[in-house]
Order: structure tokens, then C-alpha cells, then sequence
């Protein structure tokens, strides 16, 4: 945050390979920063701080509209094809210090496909590696971000049935962050329109925590 009616949201992505993360990104932002295709590798290898530009009387808070500008902090995905897990925690962690070191990290986002069950021991680490970076307070600053999501409406879905029927593996996650996630679809509304639902979403699990934030030495 900078003067009384401004204010910078620092949101971080995690993810498995392929899982959308940079795509996600995009979206948040209102731009094409992040690098974004089908590859049967992971496609992102370096971490990459994205900006958006400022959004005008996005909300009201104290009576005053509030100027709001994203940051959003791309990382590799995990497990990844070609970089081994030390390689990537170290540096996400560089990167976690360097951009949100003083302003601190507002909310993580954890991408996940919801076309893709969540299970097995690839999630494990992930969530794992995200509890080292974050430390013992991960869990109030995570949110479950899934991507892909109208390919559960076509399978005749609503997202209340999908998520009672999800594994073990996804319910224990949720119970873990309390749960917070957000749908995100690509088919009927505009890009607009949906990063707009998905910001407000946001902005609702960072007022649950009063604009409290997660900061790296």
C-alpha cells in the first residue's frame, strides 16, 4: 500500500506443470506478461513478477474508493521436467525475498486443473515445498485457485457436487486453507468479466485476514 486510496495486492502462483499457472496470471493481471502454451514439458523456468495496470474504484474502503494495482509473482511448476526440486525452491524463495521482502505477500494461489484429480505424492511435495517458503502461517495465506473449470459444467457438474465428490487428497487441502478457492472459467463470460469475479474473490479472503501479510528476509 501506498496513500490512503491506493492500494498494491502481492499474490504469488503454485502449481504442477502444465496446471495453468501462467495462463491464471494473465488473467489477474489483464495482460499477457506470463509466457502461456501447451508443451509436454513445463514451460515456465524462471520466476517472473507481472503488474497490472492501476484498476479505478475497484472498492470502498473507509468511504473512499480504493485504486487497486495487481503484482502477481509466476513460479515453476512442480514438479518440473527439467529442474529439480532444490533448484526450484531455491529460486522461488530468492524471488519470494526480492519482490514481497518489505511489502510482504497478500495471498499464495495454488493453480490446479479441475479437469485433473488431485492425489498422489507429486501434490504432497508441492504443498510440502509451499509450507517451507511460507512458513507455519501458509495455511491462512493460501487459496485453491482451479483452472479449466468449465470442463466440470460440461461433465454435468455444479461445483458444489464436484468438490463433495473430489478425493481425500483435494478435501484434506481445503480443510487446510480454510476452504478458500475460486473457480475459473473460460467459456460465456469475457476475460474481463472473469478477472474481475476472481480479483473480488480475492480481495474477500484478503479482508478476512485484515490486509495482514506474509514477509520474506
Amino acid at each position: 500500500m501506498t496513500d490512503s486510496n491506493k492500494m498494491i495486492i502481492n499474490l504469488a502462483l503454485f502449481g504442477m506443470t502444465q496446471s495453468g499457472k501462467s495462463s491464471a496470471g494473465n488473467i489477474l493481471l489483464g495482460s499477457t506478461d506470463f509466457h502461456s502454451s501447451f508443451s509436454p514439458c513445463s514451460v515456465t523456468k524462471d520466476c517472473c513478477l507481472g503488474r497490472s495496470c492501476h484498476l479505478c474504484g475497484f472498492m470502498r474502503r473507509g468511504g473512499q474508493e480504493i485504486t487497486l494495482q495487481i503484482q502477481v509473482l509466476d513460479t515453476p511448476g512442480y514438479p518440473h521436467s527439467r529442474l529439480t526440486k532444490k533448484h526450484v525452491k531455491q529460486e522461488v524463495k530468492e524471488a519470494l525475498a526480492h519482490h514481497f521482502g518489505q511489502e510482504g505477500l497478500h495471498l499464495a494461489l495454488l493453480v490446479q486443473r479441475a479437469d485433473m484429480p488431485l492425489c498422489g505424492q507429486e501434490v504432497s511435495d508441492l504443498v510440502q515445498m509451499i509450507q517451507e517458503l511460507l512458513g507455519h502461517a501458509w495455511k491462512n495465506y493460501t487459496a485453491i485457485l482451479f483452472t479449466h473449470a468449465e470442463k466440470i459444467e460440461e461433465a454435468g457438474f455444479s461445483e458444489d457436487k464436484y468438490l463433495h465428490e473430489a478425493s481425500n487428497t483435494l478435501l484434506t487441502l481445503l480443510n487446510s486453507v480454510q476452504h478458500r478457492y475460486i473457480f475459473q472459467y473460460k467459456k460465456g463470460n469475457s476475460l474481463n468479466e472473469q478477472r474481475i469475479k476472481i480479483l473480488e474473490r480475492i480481495m474477500e479472503f484478503i479482508k478476512e485476514n485484515c490486509y495482514q501479510v506474509l514477509t520474506f528476509k
